[in-house]
């Protein structure tokens, strides 16, 4: 499979603090003694079956918390005083959390699974030698579109405007990725931090409202398969499984933008349980469990051997959400815009009004 990512581009952002309140989580220390580790993912991310796995090969209790977006984690972690040992942040907003002493250092010694993983997925340049971070899977952000009830070609997010469009739209519900794709559309760099040109990304997206059904990062794949929208801006493995259920809809890898992500494991600081999420980590590197996240969610992995055990299926799909990867002239990930990351949230709650 083609590889979507080189460790070539400084990423940096700021994060703003989310006041969430944090739901309480098991920790090994009190009353029990009882291994734990408490790790917190996005939805839809991780078979529950391997969990349970996991603790029974281990005898490590697993508390697992979902989240739906960066800021979301961010917010949590900064209020969690240490209680989770694992997070799967992207990888854009890394850099800050070891910038701010947010980290652990990993033991790669107890990770001997890591030799698994391909080296265009580590080595990132704010992170060369893989101290804090680790990955655990990549994908793009693409257009699906239901052929039956769609008659206009689309082939870019301009085409999206169109008015058969309206109300029927299913966007992600993220700033970064649809204001960059108004962005590219309109000529600009995607992670500009010049505020005229975020305001005016912003303003071209909301021409597309009478278009946009819902904001929804975690659901949008139902509401393709059910025939609710005609199209949408999705993740790759949402698209892959969306298209498994209904044979009418078609990816499309947008010509004026590709959205590229990876996203990694990292050891908050003061982790209570820092030796049992490095098990964890082995454990996801082993090829066989490896191989078992991906028939369930087909985004890219980063595992080599895993992804030699996937079906041809599975991997013709995957390649369909991928395109040129990396190759696409439009391509580009999320990176540092430093205080223009209020500009862009700023920009995104207007449009959402």
């Amino acid at each position: 499979m083609k590889k979507l990512f080189k460790p070539s581009v400084v990423f940096v952002t700021a994060v703003m603090m989310l006041g969430v309140v944090l739901a309480g989580c098991g920790s090994s220390t009190g009353g029990s003694k009882k291994e734990v580790v408490n790790i917190m993912n996005w939805s839809e991310y991780l078979p529950e079956h391997l969990i349970k796995q996991f603790e029974e090969e281990t005898g490590i209790k697993v508390n697992y918390s979902e989240i739906s977006s960066n800021e979301e984690m961010i917010a949590k972690l900064n209020v969690s005083g240490g209680e989770f040992d694992l997070a799967v942040p992207s990888t854009y907003f890394v850099e800050p959390l070891i910038k701010q002493d947010k980290l652990e250092k990993i033991d790669k010694d107890n990770i001997p699974n890591l030799k698994y993983i391909g080296e265009d997925y580590l080595g990132w340049d704010f992170d060369k030698n893989d101290e804090y971070s680790l990955p655990y899977m990549s994908g793009t952000e693409i257009i699906v579109v239901n052929e039956k009830l769609v008659d206009k070609e689309v082939k870019t997010y301009r085409d999206l405007f169109d008015p058969e469009f309206k109300d029927s739209l299913v966007i992600l519900d993220d700033p970064r990725t649809m204001l960059s794709a108004m962005l590219s559309m309109l000529g600009y760099d995607p992670n500009t931090t010049k505020e005229e040109e975020i305001v005016a990304a912003g303003e071209e997206l909301k021409k597309l409202k009478p278009n946009i059904k819902v904001y929804d990062s975690d659901n949008a794949k139902n509401l393709l398969i059910s025939n609710e929208v005609k199209a949408g801006v999705v993740y790759g493995a949402e698209a892959a499984l969306a298209m498994r259920e209904n044979p009418d809809l078609k990816a499309i890898i947008p010509e004026d933008f590709l959205s590229l992500w990876q996203d990694n494991f990292v050891i908050p600081k003061g982790a209570k349980n820092k030796e049992n999420a490095e098990k964890f980590i082995n454990f996801i590197y082993d090829p066989e469990v490896s191989k078992e996240i991906v028939l369930e969610h087909p985004y890219v992995d980063p595992n080599e051997e895993a992804v030699k055990l996937l079906p041809d299926d599975v991997r013709a799909e995957i390649e369909m959400t991928v395109g040129e990867g990396i190759d696409h002239p439009k391509a580009a990930h999320a990176i540092d815009v430093g205080e223009a990351l209020q500009v862009y949230d700023r920009v995104w709650s207007e449009v959402k009004q």
